[in-house]
């Protein structure tokens, strides 16, 4: 019941500001708008001022994995790399100023569980390892992105440590 009486309610709001902006001229209405705009533009450049890099941190992010020329990715498939992105510069093994990844074999068991998005609790198999690395190596493998073939060489460290575990 409460849904058709706030549906008629936003019903009735909404035509009477129809019926008002029907009755504005033009000039007032893009006035208004110009006003609103640069208002919205002066609250975004406050909240950037104030969140800094780290409120850009993930639109940039996305962003710029298109400059990649990564053809074909969801944004479900874009946040899971930005997330195996961040998991790989938390643990040091990932830098965007790195020219060359000079720590080859210190990765854990952990950190490969986390760059291969699975959980350590379970009892993994070597067919679970590999559906995991496959799907991982669609998206950043370095025929698709001459970029992305750090990422893939240590996602490839990945998974070889973890065979190695369970074999």
């Amino acid at each position: 019941m409460n849904i058709i009486i706030y549906t008629v309610v936003i019903l009735i709001i909404f035509y009477f500001l129809l019926r008002i902006i029907s009755n504005i001229s033009s000039k007032k209405i893009s006035k208004g708008l110009r006003f609103i705009i640069i208002i919205g533009l002066f609250i975004l450049a406050i909240l950037f001022a104030i969140g800094g890099k780290f409120l850009l941190t993930l639109p940039l992010t996305l962003a710029s994995l298109a400059l990649l020329k990564l053809k074909g990715l969801s944004i479900f498939q874009l946040i899971s790399l930005f997330r195996l992105i961040q998991t790989l510069r938390r643990t040091g093994r990932f830098s965007f100023n790195q020219t060359q990844s000079n720590n080859s074999s210190t990765m854990t068991i952990s950190e490969a569980y986390k760059i291969l998005n699975l959980d350590q609790k379970k009892n993994i198999t070597k067919d679970e390892i590999n559906k995991a690395y496959t799907n991982i190596q669609k998206k950043i493998h370095p025929d698709i992105s001459p970029e992305t073939s750090r990422l893939s060489s240590i996602v490839n460290e990945a998974r070889d440590l973890l065979l190695k575990e369970i074999i």
